[in-house]
């Protein structure tokens, strides 16, 4: 007889769940240990410049009845007055104030009674339109949805949100704004592209890089049409181009005239096509310093955060890292690497009755998709840009995995990694992976490709230093010790200011300097 060897299953670390509500809108304890006629709920529906609210017990009798407040500070301070007398006339110990999330309108009264002193907590739309339709169908009304409020409150969904910290607000804000630019940039590139194709036909394929290389909108400026530009010839193209300090190939200007020679007509209106592809032009020049701005603030700020650990992990850039870090928010708000990808939907959804039950539905709809954003974009970077996630992204792909699904698995796997290195203050451990960037040469060849000023370049290194275990500072040394000997050898062209902020940073790290090798002479 042939043994077989039994595989002992093990046990599911997933506990049971202790109530039907969510974690943060549990509210029964408290209700146990005053009563519920004890228990103050006041519900906010708030519009654009008012709101309506109302209080009522945990049973639901009805204590202050539907009534609109401003959004002013008088009349809010009045309700909340007027909130706090109802309280003590009514005997009620304990409470909460539960506001639906509308937009941004909402934050005003959730600001104001949490800076009174309420413990304030928000409703998703869903929730209250859930919660109405069953007892009022076809009846919206703004005090059918007070009612559904209270009674989704009740049930534990009004959620308990995380303090809004300043630091990590102006963050996301930067990058979500960055991203827009980024969006509007490239809706940019394909208006002028369309103007260009109409009004010069095939003259943007004359260059390789139309968007960095001034030439073509140098030659579309003076030379309004192919016949003019046929006109000047290469000499005198040459000349011009000169004059206005731009470097350029002769090829690259033949290539241009023999492209005028057999071009073909414009469209109707050619040259105002041409004054509106000029005019986007210049705004896409204008969105395009803000957006190198944007990334050098976003730098500084990420070096200030434990994230800046994940420039260690190679297929990571500052803008990607930074992106995460935003939308992410404090590692400390996490339980562990599945609350990141529960909370991004990085998780199927799924169907169950009876005996039918689709577990691998698609991903689920409602989550924190600008969360998700960040780490599909990340994970598009590691398979491109990181050997070992590039080739498990190839080896699925040879076992017919779907490209969607091979992106989720390489996101999933990142926020696990990512999880242990910003919770843990750790940089870049994998044993599938030999080596790791290092963070502060990254940060240093970021900010000279943006131009940064050495002295938020200086600033920045040391807050990076701050982030830093101890453990790694040799070795985040070395190749800043490189950058630095090759200065002192006068092997580099560029202004050489650089060479006098290392020594500072190497001071910080604790590393001396490198003596230079002699020459023999």
């Amino acid at each position: 007889m042939m043994s077989t060897t039994r595989t002992r299953k093990r046990p599911s670390t997933r506990r049971p769940e202790a109530n039907v509500g969510k974690p943060r809108g549990v509210l029964h304890p408290r209700v146990q240990q005053v009563g519920p006629e004890h228990f103050g709920i006041v519900c906010f529906d708030p519009a654009k410049t008012r709101s309506k609210f109302f209080l009522a017990d945990f049973y639901g009798h009805v204590l202050i009845p539907p009534t609109w407040v401003a959004h002013n500070r008088p009349e809010l301070d009045a309700a909340s007055a007027r909130i706090r007398l109802a309280f003590a006339d009514h005997e009620l110990r304990d409470g909460l104030v539960a506001i639906e999330r509308t937009g941004r309108y909402h934050r005003l009264v959730q600001r104001a009674f949490a800076a009174a002193g309420f413990e304030t907590r928000i409703l998703h739309p869903f929730v209250t339109k859930q919660y109405r339709q069953p007892v009022d169908p076809g009846n919206k009304t703004d005090d059918a949805d007070l009612r559904a409020m209270h009674r989704a409150t009740v049930t534990g969904c009004a959620l308990v949100e995380a303090t809004r910290d300043e630091a990590w607000t102006t963050l996301q804000l930067l990058i979500r704004h960055r991203r827009d630019l980024v969006r509007k940039g490239a809706a940019l590139n394909c208006q002028i592209r369309d103007h260009l194709e109409a009004a010069l036909p095939g003259y943007a394929a004359c260059f390789d890089k139309l968007w960095e290389s001034r030439i073509p909108w140098h030659l579309l400026r003076h030379y309004p049409t192919a016949a003019e530009l046929l006109a000047a010839g290469v000499t005198t193209i040459c000349h011009s181009l000169r004059e206005a300090s731009i470097r350029y190939q002769q090829r690259t200007i033949q290539a241009v005239v023999d492209w005028a020679e057999r071009a073909a007509p414009g469209d109707v209106a050619a040259g105002q096509h041409r004054r509106i592809a000029l005019a986007l032009f210049d705004d896409r020049q204008r969105k395009t310093q803000e957006i190198q701005a944007l990334e050098r603030d976003l730098a500084g700020r990420l070096a200030r955060t434990p994230y800046v650990l994940l420039l260690s992990f190679p297929g990571i850039n500052v803008v990607s890292a930074a992106d995460f870090a935003g939308e992410a928010g404090p590692m400390e708000h996490y339980a562990n690497a599945k609350a990141i990808t529960g909370r991004s939907g990085l998780r199927p959804s799924r169907y169950q009755s009876d005996t039918v039950d689709r577990a691998n539905g698609p991903l689920v709809r409602h989550c924190n998709r600008a969360l998700r954003t960040a780490i599909l974009g990340i994970a598009d970077n590691l398979i491109h840009c990181n050997h070992h996630f590039q080739h498990l992204a190839m080896h699925w792909a040879s076992q017919g995995k779907d490209p969607r699904d091979i992106r989720v698995r390489v996101a999933m796997r990142f926020s696990r990694i990512a999880f242990q290195m910003v919770a843990g203050r750790q940089v870049f451990r994998h044993p599938c992976i030999q080596g790791r960037h290092y963070i502060l040469d990254k940060l240093n060849v970021f900010h000279r490709l943006h131009e940064t000023g050495m002295e938020q370049l200086l600033r920045d290194l040391k807050a990076a230093i701050d982030q830093l275990p101890t453990r790694e500072y040799a070795a985040e040394a070395k190749p800043l010790q490189d950058e630095w000997q090759k200065i002192r050898d006068g092997r580099r062209r560029r202004p050489q200011v650089l060479g006098d902020i290392l020594p500072i940073v190497f001071a910080r790290l604790g590393v001396g300097a490198v003596q230079s090798t002699e020459s023999g002479e």
